[in-house]
């Protein structure tokens, strides 16, 4: 670390020095740009690079990512039979294309660079990695073979590098449970009972269509704690999967039975309101009895998770779950919880889904909380603890996207959290709480690079990127999808290399 230190000395003085002998005649800004590192090359991580940009005229702005690609969840999270939510991609090329923008893939905060590492080499940092971990619910049999978190399933099918070596097993079973109700949730079921010839023009990962065509799975049961009037998903996404050809849609009309409590919940939320009706109008509306070639989708309401059956063959495999009945009970103005009842029931099946919530995880160096899975901040601002003190601030230091506020909202909602991040930064340099790029330069890209480049990291640029969107286009081409997915590192990196 002293060499490190020594190291970045010398680079800050020989660029101090060398702009000081300058005859160039150019501003303090652009002479001293502020040096901005964003790490997480996905929605948060490149909103705050475009607004970075846009608000600061010179600032020189690095976005870094572990993957050999960018655009984070999505390209790794958006269902590819979602092609329309992928356009913004191309927005995010044009930031990234920016003269003062650089993309450094294949760069993970932590063992390629350390966040104290970043902080020596910029005026500015900002975590906008995301949440790569899950919740676990905590209860006996959650480790058994056949259940995996939705995370795990979503990277699969889309061609993540650490998601193809997940192989479920789709072929031992026919019924899958899925624990959850929200956008994920829905997404999975509709991939599991969709008709692989849809499936087959979108740029799903090949290894995933190879193992959907192969599927035994005919039945799936969404399962959720709470009510139709509390489901977590949005009409558009229940409206898709409700639309899928010949699936027959089941939901216990009891479960239809409103409070009052669920009646002011409906009156007040719009979005809470479409899915109920669309629920209902699917449960009064289909047939009483599945044809023998249909596929299910059952929606369970009411129900929580108490733990997993083992098959009890020895073999370690999920058999089932055993549900404990619920109803709901107010806690306060327009809120109410699920809680058990002491009543209940097992539903057999093979293959199991925690749709249940991502998790953040921390690294060296950065003040976290654990409890809510975020880093603690005031409106980006990184907090040195979890105390709530806002006079105790980590300068320099920033974070957004779902590091920042939870696992929550959609991309767009990125949006809006990265102007909140950038008008705290613009605020802090206006106000000398950030160093001063004239009188404390720092090394930036070059630094990082010389870094890298000493420990043999090799750094993915964004024209190395480019060659993998080519080839996988062209791969696709020949399949006649959009794009067919390098899914692993090997193959990523020697594509990005020739």
């Amino acid at each position: 670390m002293a060499i490190f230190d020594q190291a970045i000395r010398r680079l800050s003085l020989s660029l101090s020095l060398s702009r000081k002998s300058s005859s160039l005649s150019f501003s303090t800004l652009s002479s001293n740009p502020l040096r901005v590192c964003v790490v997480g090359a996905g929605p948060a991580g490149f909103y705050t690079a475009e607004k970075m940009l846009k608000a600061h005229q010179g600032a020189e702005v690095d976005i870094i990512d572990r993957l050999p690609t960018p655009f984070g969840l999505v390209r790794s999270g958006v269902a590819p039979d979602h092609p329309e939510t992928k356009i913004v991609m191309n927005q995010f090329s044009k930031a990234a294309q920016h003269e003062r923008c650089s993309f450094f893939g294949n760069v993970t905060l932590g063992s390629s660079v350390s966040l104290s590492e970043l902080r020596e080499l910029y005026h500015v940092v900002v975590l906008a990695y995301g949440a790569e971990s899950d919740r676990a619910l905590g209860i006996p049999g959650e480790y058994l073979s056949g259940i995996h978190s939705a995370r795990e399933f979503v990277w699969w099918y889309n061609g993540h590098p650490d998601g193809k070596n997940l192989s479920p097993d789709l072929k031992s079973t026919d019924t899958a449970v899925i624990l959850g109700q929200g956008n994920v949730a829905l997404d999975v079921a509709r991939i599991l009972l969709q008709s692989t010839s849809v499936l087959a023009k979108t740029d799903i990962a090949s290894h995933a269509l190879e193992a959907l065509e192969q599927s035994s799975i005919r039945k799936v049961y969404l399962v959720g704690r709470r009510g139709p009037a509390q489901a977590a998903c949005t009409a558009k996404e229940l409206r898709e999967i409700l639309g899928i050809k010949d699936l027959y849609i089941h939901i216990n009309e009891v479960d239809l039975h409103k409070s009052p409590e669920d009646e002011e919940v409906l009156k007040n939320n719009r979005i809470h309101r479409r899915v109920y009706e669309l629920l209902s109008k699917a449960a009064t509306s289909a047939p009483s009895h599945p044809s023998s070639s249909q596929r299910e989708l059952h929606f369970v309401f009411f129900r929580k998770p108490d733990r997993f059956l083992d098959s009890g063959e020895g073999s370690g495999r999920v058999a089932g779950v055993h549900f404990e009945k619920t109803m709901l009970k107010a806690v306060g103005p327009g809120k109410q919880i699920a809680v058990g009842t002491g009543s209940y029931e097992d539903l057999d099946c093979g293959l199991v889904l925690k749709s249940i919530g991502y998790k953040s995880v921390s690294v060296d160096g950065l003040p976290f909380d654990n409890e809510k899975g975020v880093v603690p901040n005031i409106k980006g601002r990184v907090l040195a603890d979890t105390s709530g003190d806002p006079t105790q601030l980590e300068k320099g230091l920033y974070v957004c996207g779902w590091l920042k506020r939870g696992p929550t909202g959609i991309i767009a909602t990125n949006l809006y959290c990265a102007e909140e991040t950038v008008a705290s930064i613009s605020e802090d340099v206006h106000q000398g709480e950030i160093a001063s790029t004239s009188t404390f330069p720092k090394p930036g890209r070059q630094g990082l690079l010389q870094l890298l480049d000493s420990r043999d990291v090799r750094a993915v640029p964004f024209s190395a990127w480019e060659k993998i969107d080519s080839e996988e286009r062209r791969l696709g081409s020949l399949r006649s999808k959009p794009r067919e997915k390098l899914t692993t590192y090997e193959n990523l990196l020697k594509v990005a290399t020739e």
